[in-house]
């Protein structure tokens, strides 16, 4: 039995790498691909979508696949609180809809550095997040290191919020749960993130490096098998995995 997935986004770098594993997997076959000029009905009927567009499109995208009931896999960044939680409202009010997941960063490794720092989050006072990507990346911070400092906060419970001094200073970075957060934008890179975690006498940093995006071909095929059988909004590929972090589940 065969999963039909519906690539949106075909022809960016994300698309066409998710077009490959499609054709390489046994148990996945192409229901439709769909570019800039494609409509978006083009969606139904797939037993998964996979959204890998631009921040300004991924909405009308996400909301067309769950009020046509289509498990959808959204591997566009630039998704906020309070748009997830706007999915959230439009699923609930849909009958029948099917899941929504939500993947800043398909790389088990990046999961697993995220896992890290959200462990170590209650046994140090100060941490900053260093994040980095190719100077064509539109949306800051990413999406990843979002989801990094929103799951270390939520870490500390009893301990409280992280120690940020001089937050005011638009030098010192975008607050994300209580901890300054610095992108760069550069030529030359990929993507990289730094957790550094500051106590005294010593600091400990988190880092993960993507090298190539065959990193995210792991992910990607985790996402796509697993949609079609899942219910509500999930973030995060750590809601597929055993990692003892937070339920990602809503």
């Amino acid at each position: 039995m065969t999963i039909r997935v519906a690539v949106v986004g075909a022809t960016g770098k994300m698309g066409k790498l998710a077009l490959r594993l499609i054709e390489e997997a046994d148990d996945l076959e192409l229901h439709a691909a769909l570019d800039s000029r494609s409509g978006l009905d083009e969606i139904d009927g797939a037993e998964v979508a996979i959204d890998v567009t631009h921040p300004g499109v991924s909405g009308d995208i996400v909301r067309h696949a769950v009020t046509a009931r289509v498990p959808v896999v959204v591997g566009t960044s630039g998704w906020s609180t309070d748009r997830i939680a706007e999915i959230e409202r439009l699923q609930r009010d849909t009958e029948g809809s099917r899941a929504v997941l939500f993947v800043p960063n398909f790389s088990i490794g990046s999961v697993l550095g995220t896992a890290f720092a959200a462990v170590a989050a209650r046994f140090f006072d100060s941490v900053e997040i260093v994040e980095a990507h190719h100077a064509g990346k539109v949306d800051s911070p990413s999406g990843t290191a979002v989801r990094t400092a929103e799951l270390m906060s939520e870490a500390r419970g009893a301990e409280g919020p992280f120690s940020a001094p001089h937050a005011d200073q638009r030098a010192r970075g975008q607050l994300v749960g209580g901890i300054p957060v610095h992108s760069l934008r550069l030529s030359g890179l990929l993507a990289e993130q730094r957790v550094v975690l500051g106590g005294d006498g010593e600091t400990l940093s988190i880092v993960h490096s993507t090298i190539s995006a065959s990193s995210y071909e792991s992910g990607i095929l985790l996402a796509l098998r697993s949609a079609p059988a899942r219910d509500g909004v999930s973030i995060g590929l750590d809601a597929l995995l055993d990692l003892g972090l937070p339920s990602g589940d809503r």
